[in-house]
């Protein structure tokens, strides 16, 4: 989040006259586990607390998984409950969830059947694609890497996510979710795997991206944001 989105916004003021400034707030995490996520979502509230004294013009809550262990739906039910708190503290604010902004996505690409890569251990990798397929897609084929420490996560190869996507049944699918999470890194290979697949390829942060311009009411155009960033959505 705190890479990737200001790396498309930065690349979006190349082309568009807006400019942005960034503002972060953290939550603790170090192991992806379910306990560790639902202790980091219950500092969520703090976090728009403290964002909204900088009277920003949108919140951004990263940790697509955390969002998502809460339950089916969850991130309605957060991002209510956190515009609350900007509302409380004077400020009021939208908030995007990278959670609802990846589902929402895919009903902007009006895809139906997606591939899935994802960072997370097995178990919490079917909870996302549980939580997916609740909002009325369906993952025809998904990786889950495996990767228990969030440092780690942030480390990944980059480079390794296309010879990734080759390996998923996506010759059926309308969208590849190339990183569903924002930790992930993945932004310097989103047109390389929409070249390879023929697919629109977007990631967490990309999708993060689009729901944040459309709150702030701008077009939603970033280059190197794949099909999504485009400006045809």
């Amino acid at each position: 989040m705190e890479t990737e989105i200001p790396a498309l916004l930065r690349l979006r003021e190349n082309i568009r006259p807006e400019r942005f400034t960034f503002h972060s707030a953290r939550m603790r995490m170090k192991t992806v586990n379910k306990d560790e996520l639902a202790a980091m979502d219950g500092q969520s509230d703090r976090c728009a607390l403290e964002l909204s004294d900088a009277a920003v013009d949108v919140l951004g809550y990263a940790c697509l998984v955390a969002t998502m262990s809460m339950g089916l739906g969850y991130h309605r039910v957060s991002e209510r409950r956190l515009h609350g708190r900007t509302v409380e503290n004077g400020q009021p604010a939208p908030v995007v969830t990278s959670a609802g902004a990846l589902v929402d996505a895919l009903k902007v690409l009006d895809a139906k059947k997606i591939v899935v890569i994802a960072p997370y251990m097995r178990p919490l990798t079917e909870l996302v694609v549980n939580y997916i397929a609740n909002e009325g897609h369906t993952v025809i084929d998904y990786v889950a890497l495996e990767i228990p420490d969030n440092l780690d996560v942030a480390r990944h190869d980059c480079s390794r996510l296309p010879d990734i996507a080759r390996s998923l049944k996506y010759s059926d699918a309308d969208a590849v979710i190339v990183s569903a999470c924002v930790q992930m890194p993945s932004l310097p290979v989103v047109p390389m795997v929409e070249a390879i697949t023929g697919k629109p390829t977007l990631s967490a942060a990309v999708a993060t991206t689009y729901a944040m311009l459309k709150q702030l009411g701008l077009e939603r155009v970033a280059p190197g944001g794949g099909a999504l960033l485009s400006g045809a959505y």
